[in-house]
């Protein structure tokens, strides 16, 4: 069954298009439980093959990925139970291998001519890495796997939260904070307006300004008119 099994490993290696004639070609060539096993075998989706493709030709990607996912997982149970743990630093930490896994399998689905959807795509790593045991049909996904979600914690119990902060005290900081905000609206809208005020002195002084100036200009031009009047008088 090695033989049979690496065989197997192979056909999920191949472009989709390939899967179905190497599969029946192979089935040809065992017989009994390995030729069934083998008709059996259904032909990856999209998004499950791009997956492969980053287990079988970019594993450090892709065990970095489970690496970050159990470290994630184990934060997370330990936080619910009560222990330190920095999960941020976790999440952080999963999120770029999924980012990572991501890019690798759509350059391998680019250059097959695919194109999987990126979302899809970090959804199943999520699914993959999170579970609480490596999935047994690594390098074989044929479906699309959804993430758990809480449930995927089963079993775990939550320790008892510290008592919160009296609601009493809680509201009195709160009207504190709002009143401190009021007082500081209040002083910014007072010197709001003061400065209006002395723009509007500025602007009533610069029109009596020019005011004086159009009666200055009007009196030298009235000037120069009589001048000019002389001139042609003399002339």
């Amino acid at each position: 069954m090695p033989r049979v099994d690496q065989e197997i490993d192979a056909l999920y290696q191949l472009l989709p298009g390939e899967f179905t004639a190497s599969r029946n070609a192979l089935a040809k060539t065992v017989s009994g439980d390995a030729a069934r096993q083998v008709r059996g075998l259904k032909k990856p989706v999209v998004v499950p093959w791009a997956v492969n493709q980053v287990f079988w030709k970019a594993r450090p990607a892709y065990d970095r990925l489970m690496e970050k996912g159990h470290a994630l997982r184990t934060a997370q149970i330990a936080s619910l139970k009560g222990r330190k743990s920095d999960v941020r630093a976790a999440m952080e930490q999963h999120r770029r291998a999924v980012g990572d896994a991501v890019h690798r399998a759509q350059q391998f689905a680019s250059e097959a001519g695919l194109s999987p959807d990126a979302d899809q795509l970090a959804r199943m790593f999520e699914a993959v890495s999170l579970a609480p045991a490596p999935p047994a049909e690594a390098g074989r996904f044929t479906e699309v796997i959804e993430p758990m979600g809480f449930e995927a914690l089963a079993g775990v119990t939550p320790a008892a939260r510290a008592r919160p902060v009296s609601d009493e005290a809680a509201e009195r900081r709160k009207a504190e904070q709002e009143q401190r905000e009021a007082q500081e609206a209040d002083a910014r809208l007072e010197a709001a307006a003061q400065e209006l005020e002395r723009a509007e002195e500025r602007v009533h002084a610069a029109k009596q300004a020019l005011r004086k100036a159009e009666a200055e200009r009007d009196a030298a031009a009235g000037r120069v008119d009589a001048e000019r009047a002389k001139l042609r008088a003399k002339k």
